[in-house]
């Protein structure tokens, strides 16, 4: 069973081997945690400069500025990764970690879920737990240590953050 507590290095066993199939990489692409940036960049032999301004775009997501590999096709809110070539990703010896672990397997839902609480969703940023109660809100899949009263213990405080009383 997965958790929020499950160490990445178990995450990443599960995730398994990629296929390289091309499927995922054909409707949208990965986040980038910071690490992965100058990873790709030394990769392409590029600055980071260059690989945000050629390759990435920033989107806002839990509170936070995220970068995620632009689409083939801009202005579309799904699409081929910039990075996928033929069926093959071009980065692939240094993608991104959420496309390292986001394999598609029966543990894929949960390791997405385990990726966004690990990596976007803080508890300490009132949007980002508000962002995350939509998140669920919506239906989405939760594991242990997602819900709210588990991200924010303090019962008063998590109220006053979900009714705007805490910016």
């Amino acid at each position: 069973m997965i958790t929020r507590k499950t160490p990445l290095k178990k995450i990443i066993e599960l995730g398994g081997e990629c296929r390289q199939c091309g499927s995922c990489c054909s409707f949208g692409s990965g986040y980038l945690v910071d690490e992965d940036i100058p990873r790709i960049a030394d990769f392409l032999g590029i600055s980071e400069k260059e690989l945000k301004e050629k390759y990435l775009e920033k989107i806002h997501m839990y509170g936070k500025e995220i970068f995620k590999p632009l689409q083939k096709k801009k202005g579309k809110q799904y699409g081929e990764c910039i990075f996928l070539k033929g069926k093959k990703c071009s980065i692939h010896k240094v993608k991104p970690l959420n496309c390292r672990i986001g394999t598609c397997n029966e543990h894929g839902e949960e390791i997405s879920v385990w990726f966004a609480l690990n990596y976007f969703v803080d508890e300490k940023n009132p949007q980002s737990i508000r962002d995350w109660k939509v998140y669920l809100d919506l239906g989405g899949r939760n594991i242990e240590g997602g819900k709210l009263d588990e991200l924010v213990p303090n019962k008063t405080r998590l109220r006053r953050i979900l009714n705007y009383e805490v910016l």
